[in-house]
């Protein structure tokens, strides 16, 4: 026997112990936890709601601010607020100095709404309550207040909603924007009078309309069956999958997981953050061009029945011209899996500068010539050999394909439409298609440090050579998301097309597009599916058959199960430093939504 054995064993037994106590500890913190949150939610009271302000809705129409003045926990209160909107968060400590607030008044003249963290000090400050009271003439106000019921008084003159919680510390703090955007409800009426206008019975309720952000324990799922995410994902990093991993868990409306683990890229400078930028790959084709197809279809402007050509006038000369749509969208139209346009690229056909001869931005430093995509791009797809019909090939061909229907159908660009309909009105707040024009590259992820063709590290512009070549916007890959953002859209799906107080589909479309459409695989129209080959395992051992969702080739898994209610998000940059299978060959994302579904099947037991 192996004299180091024992010793081994013996360390190894102290640290499951170690573990072991530091995961009991979790778990009876978060039951600690739930039981302030259900208070404070509980006795929570909305005064002043007879406009409806509350919970906030119509968020494509709003800008939002957060005025700061001094509250102890305003960076939780922001933080919340900020996962259902773009909320700018403005300071009064600017102005102290000032014997009135009129220049932050100045500085609000762009928002719409503005929310206001307050306590007892702040109630019975004269400046303060000038400032609260003239603002509220011009402008949406919302008060949160964290203080005795005694300071209500200060505002019985006041006619926008106010928010107040007797309690005072970060969970309060963390409750009460989620009031505010409906993440959870509103249900107190003041059992006591505190002033003529905050009287016994006041009080208005309102519904969950938005994602909650809870511990796990609020879904009946126990922290401690959740932690073997972490070792998953630690073992991913660790066997090189990838620098660094996002994981988020939604159950039952909730948010109960999302951690962030590694870093960027494997220089370990940037570690990385629930709230960073992935590139999404192929979840472009069912979170940008399906959803698109889906409304077009709803508001009978696109026939899934109808040939390709009716709606292309170049696909008529084409080995297209009779494919139907609904082929394209279950890839069983015949196309080709793909071509590798950038294999076609030669020189004269880029440039290192942007000019009107070269306008298309490929990557920093490569833009391509004008008419690149056009003349000789789509033509090679649209007259690309048609092999296969009736079968399922995977192609990325079909998403080119819908990208110019629903573009022609819409006349706007599908980056530009999904913005406008879905991503803005529903708080997605980092979704769309080229990123670098909107954030700063930190906050992206990079992908592939491409040695052979953009030759440069991928930073926010699409991994995918032919969405790139074609300027960064194509139906089945360049758009880029965090895992919060996803989230929300999924919420959405799993509703059944309605979040945040909007319709966005019919329950009826939701159900025709993610559930199983074809008879020869297991697709349904643009969203990929659990398998029925029990051998594949896919997505995973214990996905259900009513699992639906997508990968991405940069490292991305979506998969949500109605069944359960539940919403399994994986973000990863698996392509960097370059492309790697190690993330397929550890079987990280499906083991993971295994440990998932196990953690949450044992909390319905």
């Amino acid at each position: 026997m192996n004299a180091g054995r024992p010793l081994q064993w013996l360390s190894f037994v102290f640290f499951m112990l170690i573990s072991f106590s530091a995961c009991a500890q979790e778990h009876e913190k978060n039951i600690q936890r739930l039981e302030a949150i259900k208070t404070i939610s509980k006795d929570a009271t909305l005064f002043n709601n007879q406009k409806k302000w509350i919970p906030v809705t119509g968020l494509s129409d709003r800008t939002f601010a957060s005025v700061n003045l001094g509250f102890s926990y305003q960076a939780a209160f922001d933080s919340l607020l900020n996962k259902y909107a773009a909320v700018t968060s403005l300071s009064a400590a600017r102005y102290a100095d000032s014997t009135t607030l009129n220049d932050l008044e100045d500085d609000l003249k762009y928002y719409h709404t503005v929310f206001i963290a307050m306590d007892q000090a702040m109630a019975t400050n004269g400046k303060y309550m000038g400032f609260v009271s003239d603002i509220a003439k011009n402008k949406q106000v919302i008060v949160a207040l964290f203080a005795e019921g005694k300071t209500l008084a200060a505002f019985d003159k006041a006619s926008f909603p106010i928010l107040w919680t007797n309690q005072i510390n970060e969970e309060a703090a963390m409750v009460m924007p989620q009031l505010i955007f409906g993440g959870i409800a509103a249900q107190h009426t003041l059992t006591k009078t505190y002033s003529p206008h905050y009287a016994a019975g006041a009080g208005y309720k309102t519904s969950v309309i938005r994602l909650k952000y809870t511990v796990p324990e609020d879904a009946n799922v126990n922290s401690d069956d959740l932690t073997e995410i972490d070792h998953i994902v630690n073992e991913g990093i660790a066997g090189k999958a990838a620098p660094g991993m996002v994981v988020l868990v939604a159950k039952d409306g909730k948010v109960i997981y999302n951690k962030a683990f590694g870093f960027h890229t494997y220089d370990n400078t940037r570690a990385d953050q629930v709230t960073d930028i992935f590139d999404m790959a192929s979840v472009t084709k069912v979170t940008a061009t399906t959803p698109t197809v889906m409304r077009l279809v709803e508001q009978k402007k696109l026939k899934l029945d109808t040939n390709v050509a009716a709606y292309i006038a170049k696909a008529r000369n084409t080995p297209m011209n009779g494919i139907k749509v609904r082929e394209v969208m279950l890839h069983q139209a015949g196309f080709i899996p793909y071509i590798p346009f950038h294999n076609y690229v030669k020189e004269g056909d880029y440039s290192t500068d942007s000019s009107a001869a070269f306008p298309t931005k490929v990557a920093d430093g490569y833009y391509i010539k004008k008419g690149f995509f056009n003349d000789f791009m789509w033509p090679k797809m649209l007259n690309s050999p048609i092999k296969t019909r009736g079968s399922y090939v995977y192609s990325d061909i079909s998403m080119y394909v819908m990208q110019d229907i629903v573009e022609h159908i819409t006349e706007t660009p599908l980056n530009q439409y999904v913005l406008d309909n879905f991503y803005t009105p529903l708080g997605m707040q980092t979704a769309g298609f080229l990123p670098r024009n909107r954030f700063d590259k930190d906050r992206i992820v990079p992908t592939e440090d491409d040695k052979v063709f953009r030759k440069t590290l991928l930073e926010g512009y699409v991994h995918d050579q032919g969405a790139a070549l074609k300027g960064g916007v194509a139906g089945h890959a360049g758009l880029f998301a965090s895992a919060n953002d996803l989230a929300i859209y999924y919420q959405l799906l799993l509703n059944k097309g309605t979040y945040g107080g909007e319709q966005y589909f019919k329950p009826e479309t939701v159900q025709q597009f993610t559930s199983k459409q074809s008879a020869v695989s297991r697709r349904g129209l643009g969203f990929d599916r659990w398998d029925p080959d029990t051998t594949k395992k896919y997505p995973s051992a214990l996905a259900s058959p009513q699992t639906f969702g997508h990968t991405g080739y940069t490292g991305i898994g979506v998969w949500v199960d109605p069944s359960r209610q539940l919403t399994y998000i994986f973000l990863s940059n698996r392509v960097n430093p370059t492309v790697s299978e190690q993330l397929g060959r550890l079987n990280i994302r499906p083991r993971i939504e295994d440990a998932i579904i196990k953690a949450v099947d044992k909390g319905k037991k």
